[in-house]
């Protein structure tokens, strides 16, 4: 089941593909309705990629599983006055249009609050709703581009694409948060309110510590810094087999641990060479190269050290910690869903469940909320 915090509390959701969806099916898990408006031909997330043998794809069912699935062409009168009436008992919106959209379907802010005060309206948008940029078009790798998310992550010679989209997944996350808090502010002032989000922002809000860095000319180059790649106690390294091992030892005990573990007690003094450290690195990748990384297990797991081997996708659901914590779900039968449910868990409870997706009309959504 849901988490009972939002619980009697009603979101639309307006998004299509990921960010917007998944903030609205975040606010799902916190116990709220959520109400999703489709044009007639439905999210195009719906028909993206391979779909399944129900004609939906997976990632559109994992998406807005929880969700009560309505479709309304807002083009025509009807639609948009049934729009209105869910809009009109409901306690936020949540929609992706480009700044503008909304007004010309002829629900901007002025109309929104004319039918419900009490509304709170996030509209994530790309860019934000003004400056150069406010209606030109974006994905992710756009946003992580311009928010400072690239140009200090990936090897030396370039930076790399994060998998899966980073900028999304933090947009709806943030806007998710921003609801709550912005309903939680309702409930001193009675008043809703509008509230302008960013998918580049998202981005652009973890970047203080680099762009501090950079303004005063002691950013490291890519793979170079403490975190990225130029310290050798904080690295990936490729074992014997071709498979991954991460190491993680910033600490001084862990470091410690480790070189003591691996018989290698002269690298201690060696952590504090400078960055990148390049004669040690080498070193250490030799020598997780001469064992396979069951060995390197065998031998560094009961260490204290922070290493962890490098599961593949088809080791996680698989992993201890991964499958005694239960935050995985797997639905279907020879199209199985694996569900990554929220990481959260109350008083010893169990992460919160979702529901399938299900089909519904706005009149039957109406008749329910009243």
């Amino acid at each position: 089941m849901p988490l009972p915090f939002l619980s009697g509390l009603r979101v639309v959701d307006l998004g299509q593909y990921l960010p917007g969806p998944h903030a609205a099916q975040l606010l799902g898990d916190l116990g709220a309705t959520v109400v999703k408006v489709e044009p007639p031909d439905g999210d195009p997330l719906r028909r993206l990629g391979q779909p399944d043998s129900d004609g939906m794809t997976a990632a559109y069912k994992l998406l807005n599983a929880g969700k009560t699935i309505v479709r309304l062409d807002l083009k025509s009168a009807d639609g948009r006055a049934a729009l209105e009436g869910l809009l009109a008992g409901a306690d936020a919106l949540i929609e992706s249009y480009r700044p503008g959209v909304m007004d010309k379907l002829g629900l901007g802010r002025e109309r929104l609050r004319q039918l419900n005060p009490r509304l709170v309206h996030a509209s994530l948008s790309g860019w934000g709703y003004d400056g150069p940029y406010a209606t030109r078009a974006g994905h992710d790798l756009n946003y992580m581009a311009v928010g400072g998310g690239l140009d200090a992550s990936g090897l030396p010679d370039r930076p790399v694409i994060a998998y899966l989209p980073v900028a999304d997944f933090a947009s709806a996350q943030q806007t998710a948060l921003a609801v709550a808090g912005a309903l939680f502010g309702r409930e001193r002032t009675g008043q809703g309110c509008f509230l302008d989000l960013s998918i580049m922002e998202s981005v652009l809000g973890w970047q203080g510590l680099n762009l501090t860095a950079t303004a005063r000319r002691t950013m490291p180059g890519r793979g170079e810094a403490l975190l990225s790649g130029g310290a050798a106690c904080y690295r990936i390294y490729r074992t014997q087999d071709g498979r991954f091992a991460t190491l993680s030892a910033l600490e001084a005990k862990f470091w410690r641990g480790f070189c003591e573990a691996v018989g290698r007690p002269d690298w201690i003094v060696r952590q504090e060479d400078p960055l990148p450290q390049a004669a040690l690195t080498a070193e250490l990748e030799s020598l997780f190269a001469s064992r396979t990384l069951a060995d390197w297990k065998a031998l560094l797991d009961p260490v204290d050290c922070c290493f962890e081997a490098l599961p593949t996708l088809t080791e996680v659901a698989d992993h201890p910690h991964v499958a005694a914590r239960g935050q995985l779900r797997v639905t279907g039968g020879p199209e199985p869903l694996v569900e990554t449910l929220m990481g959260l868990r109350v008083d010893g409870g169990r992460p919160p469940e979702r529901a399938p997706l299900r089909e519904s009309d706005a009149a039957a959504v109406l008749a329910g909320w009243e």
